[in-house]
């Protein structure tokens, strides 16, 4: 009787793809929360619910922008005028560099390999390099730019003109601007979509606007709760933090319309998804806490305490932090 047996050299390939998919689902997600009032950043451990860490940060952080893909994150202390550059694995300090003016916002290109800052209150855009936080060159926005976005494909930068209730829309590669579109009043927090589109927390109108940024079009105006700050996405739907209420805006991504409102924590302002869109985790400055909420059930299933004064503005999960054991 014939007998056919694997060879050890054809199953390995199975066996390992069958370890790093194992790896990868029990690979925890982390939460980098600056702490403005507590100078601090809160390494938050989203698996186990529990801080991993708190590092010291001066000079009242606020901003804040993850790279997994380059094993980074960088920070604003708004305070202090300060950009730092931090690793992932240890959450240890690689670079900083001193801005004047007033620096909030930041993001990253998707290479890696520059750093945009908005300037508050001088109506610009820094554009570092990431390597060593020097200065590269700097757009001009309206006024109070805040939020910073950068398109999927590194080819356009859209940032929240606050005072001048809109969105700057410019052509990286020429740093051209593209379209100025009109918002709500006074934008802050700005994202981009799943679909390609812009939204914008506009803290002065209760409102969320949704845009187009490669036609400049406007589509939709949402209202949604009072004071709304940052805006993220999962399951299916957008989900807008409200300062003032204290709650969470739930809205359809296809009708555009409100699904559902969300007690969170006092006073939410940053908002981000973990990598699978599953979990929000909501910054609520005032209770010094992270509320989960389930992006299914749009219900919160856990609150983590941080640091004094939560703010996580911009995008702060990812993998990659090496939590002693």
């Amino acid at each position: 009787m014939f007998v056919f047996a694997l060879s050890p050299f054809l199953m390995a390939p199975v066996l390992i793809a069958t370890v790093l998919k194992a790896t990868e689902a029990t690979a925890a997600n982390y939460a980098f929360v600056t702490n403005q009032n507590g100078n601090s950043l809160s390494v938050i451990n989203l698996n186990t619910r529990s801080e991993a860490a708190r590092v010291s940060l001066p000079g009242a952080p606020a901003g804040v922008a993850v790279d997994a893909a380059r094993g980074v994150f960088y920070t604003v202390s708004a305070g202090s005028k300060v950009v730092r550059k931090f690793g992932l694995a240890r959450a240890e300090q690689q670079a900083e560099r001193t801005l004047d003016g007033g620096p909030i916002g930041i993001a990253v290109s998707p290479d890696g390999q520059q750093v945009f800052v908005s300037d508050w209150y001088n109506a610009r855009i820094w554009m570092l390099n990431a390597e060593g936080l020097t200065p590269a060159d700097m757009i001009e926005t309206g006024s109070a730019p805040a939020g910073l976005v950068v398109a999927r494909d590194g080819s356009w930068l859209a940032s929240a003109d606050r005072d001048a209730n809109q969105i700057s829309v410019f052509d990286l590669p020429s740093r051209q601007l593209r379209h100025k579109i009109p918002t709500g009043l006074r934008p802050f927090g700005i994202s981009l979509g799943p679909q390609g589109r812009l939204f914008t927390a506009n803290v002065g109108s209760d409102t969320v606007t949704v845009a187009d940024p490669v036609t400049g079009k406007v589509a939709a105006t949402i209202p949604v709760g009072a004071r709304p700050y940052a805006i993220s996405f999962g399951a299916g739907a957008g989900f807008a933090t409200n300062q003032y209420a204290d709650t969470v805006s739930v809205f359809d991504l296809e009708s555009l319309r409100v699904s559902a409102t969300i007690d969170v924590g006092e006073y939410p302002e940053g908002i981000d998804a973990t990598p699978d869109g599953k979990t929000l985790v909501v910054a609520n400055w005032f209770s010094n806490t992270l509320s989960l909420i389930d992006a299914g059930t749009a219900r919160v299933i856990a609150e983590i305490d941080t640091g004094d004064g939560p703010r996580a503005f911009g995008r702060f999960i990812a993998t990659g932090y090496a939590e002693e054991k």
